[in-house]
């Protein structure tokens, strides 16, 4: 049964995924990032290495798809935020690989006001329907 109902979760976020709108896809990785980068910063307190680590890779994953998505000309601020995802993926690499519990909480303390920010400027956007989406509302492609 428990089988069941993680599939039947693992569908449901699939679809979700599959219908959101490009501003609700990147307010979705900022929450996301944030949750691995919390989970990470518990796991580190506890001497957790294994879920620590897991949890810190996925963040630099995201915060990877991130960079490689973000339109850098689209926006003034689009090179500023640039720079913060290198420092923010070079941080994390060095928290996972350094155990630095301080680097971790520093990551977050850096991204959480950009996930606020993000969620209240997807507010702003209003939502398109798929065939009118080019892409970019945000400065992300």
């Amino acid at each position: 049964m428990m089988g069941g109902t993680q599939a039947r979760r693992a569908q449901l976020n699939r679809e979700a995924i599959l219908s959101a709108t490009p501003v609700r896809l990147l307010t979705m990785l900022y929450d996301r990032l944030l949750l691995d980068l919390n989970r990470a910063e518990a796991a580190q307190h506890s001497e957790n290495w294994p879920v620590a680590s897991e949890n810190l890779q996925h963040a630099q994953a995201i915060v990877s798809e991130l960079s490689s998505s973000l339109n850098v000309a689209a926006w003034d601020g689009g090179e500023g935020l640039f720079a913060i995802y290198v420092y923010v993926q070079n941080a994390l690499m060095s928290a996972n690989v350094h155990r630095d519990v301080n680097g971790t909480v520093e990551c977050i303390a850096l991204l959480e006001p950009l996930r606020q920010t993000w969620h209240e400027a997807a507010q702003q956007v209003p939502a398109q329907p798929m065939a009118a989406r080019v892409g970019g509302e945000l400065g992300y492609a």
